[in-house]
């Protein structure tokens, strides 16, 4: 494991890359400050699926879509650590328990403040729910905007990429995807 120490000397040699006055005032404590936003910006890796999803109450009968939308989110592109943005819908159907709604947030927090791709948050999302609450079905959706093609590259600053996971119902039936989409966009 690399100390805190080891970091900053890391960030620190990055900058001597970048610029050749690593000493100036404006960045002599860059690499404290970056390490330090990377503890919150990776906190993902501080938390479990589990721990996350654990507090579920009596479902009381309720069998309907629970979808949480528009959830914003910041991420880390593990192949350029540039940041991509966008929203996540996450739904399910529950069988016997449902999740207090704030736990769907918080899922796709956890992992979008991992190194990631969109598609690897998109599945583990959808992974979770499934294993955890054992739903009729599940979905997640996220859209997003991605630094690496709108600052170098490509250069594309109005593309968005969309990927979806669909599991249980809304992966074997049309008409339950249907109504999900529709939903979505209401």
């Amino acid at each position: 494991m690399v100390t805190r120490e080891e970091a900053e000397i890391a960030v620190k040699t990055l900058l001597g890359y970048i610029e050749d006055d690593v000493a100036r005032e404006g960045l002599v404590d860059t690499p404290k400050r970056v390490i330090k936003s990377w503890d919150e910006i990776f906190s993902g890796y501080t938390q479990s699926p589990a721990e996350v999803l654990d507090s579920t109450f009596n479902g009381e009968g309720y069998n309907g879509i629970v979808l949480l939308r528009d959830i914003e989110f910041h991420s880390t592109c593990e192949h350029h650590l540039q940041p991509f943005a966008g929203s996540a819908h996450v739904a399910y159907i529950p069988t016997e328990r449902i999740v207090g709604i704030s736990k769907l947030a918080r899922i796709v927090d956890l992992h979008a403040r991992r190194l990631q791709n969109q598609e690897r948050i998109t599945k583990n999302v959808a992974d979770d729910l499934e294993e955890h609450l054992s739903p009729l079905g599940c979905a997640v959706i996220i859209e997003a905007s991605h630094g690496c093609m709108q600052c170098r590259g490509v250069k594309k600053q109005n593309a968005v990429m969309t990927t979806s996971a669909m599991r249980g119902v809304f992966f074997e039936k049309a008409e339950a995807r249907s109504e999900l989409m529709q939903l979505i966009r209401e």
